[in-house]
């Protein structure tokens, strides 16, 4: 997938998407991320990176575990969007709804699928936490929160994720593709898009 700006016209649909995420990443309603894994952190594309889809992303890492991994590109921002178009998107007609969310191109993997990715202060039953920073929804309820000012403190929404195989990330891993750095809410939330890379690397604990 090219990380193309999408148009009014060409925004998917999110009905279906929403909920339906969690279940096909394998990931459990109101689960937590498995301690022991990279989870949580980011991982920062190494400038010798033999993929350009991934040239200088940095990504999410929202699992891993020994059924693969799954993650959100946090630099390849699309629009600013209401959220009441958001919400009509995902077939919910909501006049009420105020506010927008900055939008991105989460990763190549399925990119009719819309996540939510947000501050721990917001929980449901399918939120995913990962570690204490960050967490994810994919249930489109969580767009109506925010759009009536229910909703987390921080959130960004993205369509489409990253995705690895078992044993795919940790082979990357093992020929240094990726660095690493904590998940920091003010990269993930607050961070230019534009330096981001820049930043992260800047940032970056361990070279893989």
């Amino acid at each position: 997938m090219a990380f193309a700006r999408m148009s009014q016209r060409s925004l998917p649909r999110l009905a279906a998407a929403l909920f339906a995420a969690v279940l096909s990443l394998g990931a459990s309603p109101g689960g937590q991320a498995d301690s022991g894994s990279l989870s949580g952190q980011l991982l920062i594309a190494a400038p010798t990176i033999g993929d350009p889809r991934f040239s200088r992303t940095v990504i999410l890492l929202l699992r891993q575990d020994d059924t693969g991994a799954f993650g959100i590109v946090l630099n390849r921002p699309i629009e600013e969007r209401s959220v009441e178009s958001l919400l009509e998107a995902a077939g919910d007609h909501d006049q009420g709804a105020e506010g927008t969310l900055q939008v991105f191109a989460g990763g190549p993997v399925q990119p009719e699928l819309g996540f939510v990715v947000h501050s721990p202060d917001y929980r449901r039953a399918d939120t995913l936490n990962v570690g204490t920073v960050v967490a994810m929804t994919a249930d489109k309820q969580i767009l109506r929160d925010i759009g009536h000012h229910k909703g987390p403190k921080k959130a960004l929404f993205a369509f489409g994720y990253a995705g690895w195989g078992p044993g795919q990330l940790e082979a990357e891993i093992a020929r240094h593709d990726w660095f690493t750095t904590t998940g920091d809410p003010k990269l993930i939330f607050d961070g230019d898009r534009t330096t981001l890379w820049d930043d992260a690397m800047a940032r970056r604990t361990r070279e893989l």
